[in-house]
């Protein structure tokens, strides 16, 4: 999908990604994203019951800001993180079995990561969704918390670059715009971000041999998000999502990152103060464009006012990740799906629990 008009020019959205309640907008929602004009909207599981469905709610979110080319972002990694769920859709292996496969079996490997990562594209292109919160780029270590755990490809930094790279094909063969995450690196969290602030012990030179190396690898990329994670030597008092050292330092210098950069959801605990006080915070940090997911309006009308339109910045990274966005290449999907579960031996796909309504 092309932009229908371009964000350099005219009125700018604001620069915040809303989540909505159910599986429609109530009249409520929808006069409050007229009003608000958000850059663009998250779905979560709650959303998401079947295609018909999900499209309607897809169009109607655009409907409500008048721009067709409003981007829909979703977290449709595979795994224990899914919001378009079996029956309806088909469940997809968590990276870490296709991390599992490739050690044994390169070739392979990296054919499963490809493949996967088309059929998640098609799953949410023929809904409308034009935006996948993934490939996760972290790496975890011995002790971290699961929080990531078999959402990362491995443990090993070069193999969690290589199938990051080729899950990122995959998705924009499909015809969708991935989002590497989570800047500059959510592996050694010692606890779950949604409920509390992670601290990182480890030195800048450690962080750069495994945490950063595949965010350098697909720094390319047109989007990203970055962790509520604090990096004590890199600074010792804010989240990555709330420091301008972090930000500037590494992710835009270091890892050479200088695509649209979302903050992770401003609902996480991980984040002190109000909501309004999240979003100025991730903004004046350098983040482009906040999230905002729960759904809850009175949440969202906090930030009214708060967020101002997308930067001069922004706007040109987002004209630039459109120039991403083409439309699907021809694929047979059945034969895609056979193959993928040709590779994968036919293991049972449970799609497990997700970690956010």
């Amino acid at each position: 999908m092309s932009a229908s008009k371009s964000v350099l020019s005219g009125k700018r959205p604001a620069a915040v990604v809303y989540g909505c309640a159910g599986l429609s907008l109530s009249e409520e929602e929808r006069e409050f994203f007229r009003l608000a004009d958000p850059f663009g909207f998250i779905l979560f599981r709650r959303n998401c019951q079947s295609r018909d469905q999900v499209r309607a709610l897809v169009a109607e979110l655009r409907a409500s800001v008048g721009r067709a080319d409003a981007p829909v972002l979703i977290d449709q990694e595979g795994g224990r993180v899914a919001r378009m769920r079996p029956p309806e859709w088909a469940a997809h292996p968590a990276a870490r079995r296709i991390g599992d496969l490739a050690v044994g079996d390169p070739e392979a490997g990296a054919e499963a990561a490809w493949l996967n990562a088309r059929l998640l594209a098609a799953m949410l292109h023929e809904v409308g969704i034009t935006v996948d919160c993934a490939p996760v780029c972290d790496v975890p270590v011995d002790g971290s918390h699961d929080v990531i755990g078999d959402r990362a490809f491995s443990d090993d930094p070069e193999l969690v670059a290589s199938l990051a790279r080729i899950s990122c094909t995959g998705l924009l063969d499909g015809g969708v715009l991935p989002v590497i995450k989570h800047l500059p690196g959510h592996g050694r969290a010692l606890c779950d971000s949604h409920l509390e602030q992670p601290l990182v012990e480890a030195g800048r030179a450690e962080l750069a041999r495994s945490d950063f190396l595949p965010f350098e690898v697909v720094s390319d990329m047109p989007l990203g998000m970055v962790a509520h994670v604090v990096y004590r030597e890199l600074d010792p008092v804010d989240p990555a999502s709330t420091s301008r050292i972090v930000i500037q330092s590494v992710i835009r210098e270091q890892i050479g990152f200088d695509g649209l950069l979302f903050c992770d959801d401003l609902s996480m605990e991980a984040l002190a103060g109000t909501v309004a006080e999240r979003a100025v915070a991730v903004l004046e940090a350098g983040c482009d464009v906040v999230l905002h997911c729960n759904g809850r309006l009175e949440e969202m009308r906090d930030l009214l006012g708060v967020v101002p339109p997308l930067t001069d910045a922004a706007a040109v990274r987002w004209e630039r990740a459109l120039t991403f966005l083409k439309p699907p290449g021809r694929g047979d999907v059945d034969a895609m799906r056979e193959r993928l579960d040709g590779l994968l031996e036919g293991d049972a796909l449970d799609p497990g629990a997700d970690l956010v309504a």
